[in-house]
């Protein structure tokens, strides 16, 4: 999202909003009340706040599908873990190519991510956001530092790169 060529980083861009800010923290995330014990939109313990029981993003909270329309979104956790277990992951400067078995393959720029104002370890690390809770106040996203990939649950606060998908 927000990149006009593969190799370049993108917008940042908390769980579940569809803008970038200037700060990345619970106190400025659109679905809480400033922390992560006020959570009103996508909760499943009442301790974290609101439960709703909503563990995927709806349409309207999904960047991608509000940037780019019709059937683009943001990729699932299986997607992800397709893309962490079935792909060949090769370092590029700048970034690792990913080719799945059928030759296809994305670019995936070491863009760091942002947490409060600072953009941390760009240039060395790459984190990309799944349309997937991990629990209350986590998202699963899929990133690679130092010479490995994985993919792992974060605080959905902060600001991480999206590589929309579609099924068509």
């Amino acid at each position: 999202m927000g990149a006009d060529r593969p190799t370049k980083y993108g917008g940042y861009y908390a769980w579940g909003e569809t803008d970038e800010k200037e700060y990345y923290d619970w106190s400025t995330y659109k679905w809480c009340k400033g922390s992560s014990k006020s959570i009103t939109k996508y909760c499943s313990d009442r301790s974290y706040g609101t439960v709703d029981n909503k563990e995927i993003l709806d349409p309207e909270d999904d960047v991608a599908h509000v940037k780019w329309g019709g059937d683009w979104r943001m990729p699932t956790i299986q997607e992800l873990r397709e893309l962490y277990e079935e792909c060949t992951w090769s370092y590029e400067s700048g970034g690792y190519r990913v080719t799945g078995p059928n030759g296809n393959s994305i670019f995936l720029p070491a863009a760091g991510s942002r947490k409060g104002t600072s953009l941390e370890r760009c240039g060395s690390i790459g984190h990309y956001w799944s349309a997937t809770l991990s629990g209350n106040d986590e998202a699963v996203y899929l990133g690679f530092y130092d010479g490995t990939h994985t993919w792992d649950d974060s605080n959905r606060s902060y600001g991480r790169n999206v590589r929309p998908v579609t099924d068509k």
